[in-house]
């Protein structure tokens, strides 16, 4: 991200900065990579340190099942029932070493606050609105958003409304793709987004309070349970290039082709093993004889998992909003029988869809068994 301030902060960093009653604020690095990569300095009126409560709350990671025949799998989250905060209503689904996915729907606001020091998070609003308290400052978001959080971020969910997101708890740094940034980190002339289309924290606002507050911390498998002798939000001001910001999918500029474009040119972000796409509403392919649904394909090196927000996908038959789809390497996949006939001549695709593609095998997690279309691996067979 680029340079961002809010906030008092003094002149120079590393020395003194004082309230008006003569102490000092409490300044804190918070960065990546040791001290060279992206980082933040933050101003908080009491030391970040103060803990005067830590418990071990139990494992949150979830249960894969054992392996089975190799199948394209197709999950349908609206049949979840799980209901909640923003933390409790999470349901992991998929999974490896590299990150984990799910949804959650969200109908009450977090009473405490929670941070992840594993690695960055990235919640897709599918619907809903509401806002994001942070210690760097407050998010509105709304249908669409990617809500981007940086790892170690303090921070709850406050919806307006019920709120569906799909998640992905990441164990590295998410980044823009390093292919659309020149040298110097900016975004070059042919993205499909640029910085005007990226939104920071809105508002700062700091509270003063004494007293106890818990922050769930998860970290090394565990959530942890620690309990501020102060408001968690008691930061004046802060400066860098590490903070949560938000990217609306609608602001994601298609790219299209006299042919079909592979799915590389929809990528968003990226992590470590694997990279997060965006489909959205685009104009069809331009050559007089081209065929716009995508060609029979093998993932050789990574899964294809899709998450469907909106519209009629066009290569698939029997999906609705909110399914899960994954194409696991090693077996090839490609348009449902008629779609690649029924696309020809046609103008553009209203689809609406979120795509992760992992560089090592995504495994199932047992409770989504609960929500699987078993037939899905069959519906191929042309009749």
């Amino acid at each position: 991200m680029y340079y961002r301030k809010m906030g008092e902060i003094p002149h120079k960093r590393h020395t003194m900065f004082k309230k008006e009653d003569g102490t000092l604020y409490r300044e804190q690095v918070m960065g990546t990579k040791g001290f060279s990569g992206t980082q933040s300095i933050l101003y908080h009126h009491y030391l970040p340190t103060e803990v005067v409560k830590s418990t071990v709350l139990g494992s949150y990671m979830p249960e894969y099942e054992e392996q089975d025949a190799l199948n394209h799998r197709h999950l349908l989250t609206t049949s979840l029932e799980t209901k909640g905060n923003a933390l409790d209503a999470r349901e992991y689904l998929l999974g490896n070493s590299d990150l984990l996915i799910g949804t959650a729907l969200v109908t009450e606001k977090m009473e405490n606050y929670y941070r992840n020091g594993d690695g960055d998070e990235l919640l897709f609003i599918h619907y809903g609105s509401g806002k994001v308290e942070t210690m760097f400052g407050t998010i509105t978001y709304r249908p669409g958003d990617y809500v981007t959080i940086p790892i170690g971020t303090i921070y709850r969910v406050i919806p307006n409304e019920e709120t569906k997101i799909l998640f992905i708890e990441s164990f590295s740094q998410l980044t823009t793709p390093r292919r659309y940034r020149n040298e110097y980190g900016q975004m070059l002339e042919h993205s499909p987004f640029c910085e005007r289309d990226f939104r920071g924290p809105e508002t700062l606002e700091t509270y003063t309070e004494k007293g106890e507050y818990e922050v769930i911390t998860k970290t090394r498998g565990y959530l942890h349970s620690h309990v501020l002798g102060h408001h968690p939000l008691d930061v004046v001001g802060w400066d860098g290039y590490l903070y949560p910001w938000v990217f609306n999918i609608e602001d994601f500029e298609p790219i299209t082709g006299r042919v079909h474009q592979p799915p590389p040119v929809h990528q968003t972000f990226e992590g470590h093993n694997f990279v997060v796409c965006s489909f959205v509403p685009r104009l069809y392919d331009y050559h007089p004889e081209a065929i716009p649904a995508p060609y029979y394909h093998s993932n050789v090196n990574s899964d294809e998992l899709l998450y469907y927000v909106a519209g009629n996908f066009m290569s698939r038959k029997g999906i609705e909003e909110g399914s899960i789809t994954l194409h696991p390497s090693g077996i090839p996949h490609g348009p449902h029988p008629g779609t690649t006939e029924a696309s020809i001549g046609k103008k553009e695709t209203l689809e609406l869809a979120v795509m992760i593609d992992t560089f090592k095998p995504l495994k199932v997690v047992k409770k989504a068994h609960g929500i699987e279309d078993k037939k899905y691996m069959f519906t191929w067979i042309e009749k």
